[in-house]
């Protein structure tokens, strides 16, 4: 597995006329190694050398395949030890840290070293077997926690409440949280005027009858990411909730309709986006549609405006429209899909708890 994966990302940079990929990111290390730490991978195409500190040497020596474990010192020894093996040819990197960058640089003088996340990015976005297995196992979870969700939300307990029952669960099923860099929750709880804000911070809000309450899970299986939402409302729902909610639903069901390979990754938002107008609604709708899943929350294919990747099967994208009103409530639905021609639309939606509107007694 983790051959094929180097010798897809080799064969891109063959492209490019280059044979040596530098990989720095823990994700892009993990795509190729199966180790997830700190180090620093070096693949050609004679071998692949992983160069990690002493504290990771057994746990890199257990879960790395195919590879050469190589023990570095932290910091410019790691540095050194890499740099008379990139002289001989043009390198791809996807190191995006200035001192790293100028580290090596100063090392010699020699090296051809181009900075881009674009190979790393173009490999993953289209995932393997164990990859839309790990993701489909993920996705399995947010289900059981979202039935958990309907069974113990009540009055009186509060956003972080729910919160550490959700996390707790998930860690029970061998799950782990994955956050990304602009929110520091490991999942999204918000409750009345709190759901009309997408990042809403998880608070010690109390959730009282009538309350809309989101629900955003995003975890991660076997390193591999799911991402879904489900909105509730608590012992009564207004027509306004109501309203809001089913063109939030028609507008993600057309979206997903639209899903196919070959179609330009915009085209899905066009159409969410465009139900939403239609309705009244369209400022209201304040984020992009979706985007892809996978070692990361947020990856390619990204789901937004004036986005032109092509769709291909077995990449993994979400659909995850949005209506917001300031200070009253918001309401998402957001589910992970795999794209397969094969398969009928609805086996590939991988989450499938309910999108029905739960009022919650």
């Amino acid at each position: 597995m983790f051959k094929e994966r180097r010798s897809r990302l080799l064969g891109y940079l063959n492209q490019k006329e280059s044979s040596v990929a530098v990989i720095f990111k823990p994700e892009n290390i993990f795509y190729t190694t199966g180790f997830w730490g700190e180090g620093i991978a070096l693949c050609t195409s004679e071998s692949t050398k992983l160069f990690i500190p002493k504290l990771e040497e057994k746990r890199a020596e257990l879960e790395s395949k195919d590879c050469e474990v190589i023990l570095t010192e932290r910091g410019s020894d790691s540095i050194k030890s890499i740099v008379s093996l990139l002289k001989q040819s043009k390198s791809f990197s996807d190191c995006n840290d200035y001192e790293l960058i100028t580290s090596i640089c100063n090392y010699s003088k020699d090296i051809d070293l181009f900075i881009t996340q674009e190979p790393f990015v173009k490999c993953r976005s289209v995932k393997d077997h164990y990859e839309l297995e790990s993701i489909r196992k993920a996705s399995s979870i947010l289900d059981t926690l979202f039935k958990i969700c309907s069974e113990e939300i009540r009055e009186g307990m509060t956003e972080k409440d729910l919160q550490a029952i959700l996390v707790y669960e998930a860690m029970k099923l061998d799950a782990t949280t994955a956050c990304y860099p602009y929110l520091v929750e490991p999942l999204i709880v918000a409750s009345g005027p709190n759901s009309a804000k997408p990042h809403s911070v998880t608070s010690t809000r109390q959730f009282v009858k009538g309350d809309i309450i989101i629900v955003d899970l995003t975890l991660r299986y076997n390193h591999y990411v799911s991402d879904a939402t489900r909105t509730f409302a608590l012992k009564s729902a207004s027509q306004e909730n109501i309203n809001i909610y089913n063109i939030v639903g028609t507008a993600q069901r057309i979206g997903i309709a639209n899903i196919k390979s070959g179609i330009e990754s915009h085209q899905i938002d066009d159409e969410c986006r465009k139900e939403i107008s239609r309705s009244g609604f369209g400022k209201n709708f304040i984020h992009s549609t979706g985007h892809g899943v996978g070692l990361e929350v947020h990856e390619s294919p990204w789901i937004r405006q004036n986005e032109k990747t092509l769709l291909e099967d077995n990449m993994i994208i979400t659909v995850e429209p949005g209506i917001y009103l300031p200070a009253k409530f918001g309401v998402r639905i957001e589910d992970t899909i795999q794209i397969n021609s094969d398969s009928s639309l609805e086996k590939n939606i991988l989450t499938q708890f309910t999108k029905d509107l739960l009022i919650l007694d």
